[in-house]
C-alpha cells in the first residue's frame, strides 16, 4: 500500500506553482520599475565654467573681441581714407593706442590679466611728401646735320655733299641764322696733331657752304681736336663717328 497520500501531492505542486509565478511576478516588477527609471532620466545639461578672476569674460556672438595682451590695435596706414575725411583729407582720431586705453568719446575698454604688461607701439611712420618733379629743359634738336671725314683726311666726302645740300637749303630758308662749325677727330694721334685736324675741317666745311652762295660773315669755326668724342669706344665703330663736323646755331 502506498504511503503517499494524494492531497500531499497537489499540495507540493500548488506550491510550486505558486512559487513560480511569484518569481515571474517579481521579474515583470523589476522590470517595470528599470523601464519607467530610464524613460524619466534628466538630460545632462554642460555647464559653462565660471570665468576666472581678471581673466577674459564670456562673449556674446557680434560682441567685440577685447583686446590682447601683446596685440596691436589696426593702424591706419598714411594716405588711407580716415574718419574725418576722404584720402589726403583731415584724418580722424588717432588708432595708435596702447591695449587698455580708451580715446576720446569711445566706450570702455577690456581690462588687462592681472600681470601683463602693455607692450608700448612703435612710432607711426612719417608721411612722406610727394617728390617735386623738376621740370626737364630737352635741348633743341639742330635741324643741320653733320658731316663725316676719312681717317686724317679733311676732305668733303661725296656722301657728306647730300647733308651739305639740305644743310644749305636750311640756311636759305633762314637768312638772319648764324652757326658755328665744329671740327672733331678720334682718339688717334697727339692733342696738338688734332687740334689742327678738327681746325683743317671746320674751314673746309665753311668754304663748301660759301662757295654755295652762304654768307661768310654768318659761319664760325672752332675746333675740338679729340676732346669732345660723340661717341666713347676705341676702335672703328666708334672713331668714325667722332670724325666729324658739327654746326650749332648761335643766332636763329
Amino acid at each position: 500500500m502506498n504511503g503517499n497520500h494524494p492531497s500531499g501531492v497537489l499540495g507540493w505542486r500548488y506550491l510550486r506553482m505558486a512559487t513560480g509565478m511569484s518569481a515571474l511576478l517579481l521579474s515583470a516588477i523589476g522590470l517595470s520599475l528599470l523601464l519607467s527609471a530610464c524613460a524619466k532620466r534628466p538630460e545632462v545639461v554642460a555647464t559653462p565654467q565660471p570665468p576666472t578672476a581678471g581673466g577674459p569674460s564670456v562673449q556674446e556672438p557680434g560682441a567685440q573681441k577685447p583686446a590682447e595682451p601683446g596685440l596691436k590695435p589696426p593702424v591706419t596706414e598714411p594716405g588711407a581714407p580716415s574718419a574725418g575725411g576722404p584720402r589726403g583729407g583731415p584724418e580722424g582720431p588717432s588708432t595708435d593706442q596702447m591695449p587698455g586705453e580708451a580715446g576720446a568719446g569711445a566706450g570702455p575698454s577690456a581690462s588687462l590679466p592681472p600681470g601683463s604688461e602693455a607692450v608700448p607701439l612703435p612710432p607711426s611712420p612719417p608721411r612722406e611728401e610727394p617728390a617735386r618733379q623738376v621740370a626737364q629743359v630737352t635741348p633743341k634738336v639742330s635741324p643741320l646735320k653733320d658731316i663725316f671725314f676719312d681717317f686724317d683726311k679733311s676732305e668733303i666726302r661725296p656722301d657728306a655733299k647730300a647733308s651739305l645740300a639740305e644743310d644749305i637749303t636750311w640756311l636759305k630758308a633762314h637768312p638772319q641764322a648764324a652757326i658755328a662749325i665744329e671740327g672733331h677727330c678720334d682718339e688717334r694721334g697727339t692733342s696738338e696733331y688734332n687740334l689742327g685736324l678738327g681746325e683743317r675741317r671746320a674751314k673746309a666745311t665753311r668754304d663748301y657752304l660759301v662757295a654755295s652762295a652762304i654768307d661768310g660773315k654768318r659761319l664760325t669755326t672752332v675746333s675740338y681736336g679729340k676732346e669732345r668724342p660723340f661717341v666713347l669706344g676705341h676702335d672703328e665703330t666708334a672713331w668714325k663717328w667722332n670724325r666729324r663736323a658739327h654746326f650749332v646755331i648761335t643766332k636763329e
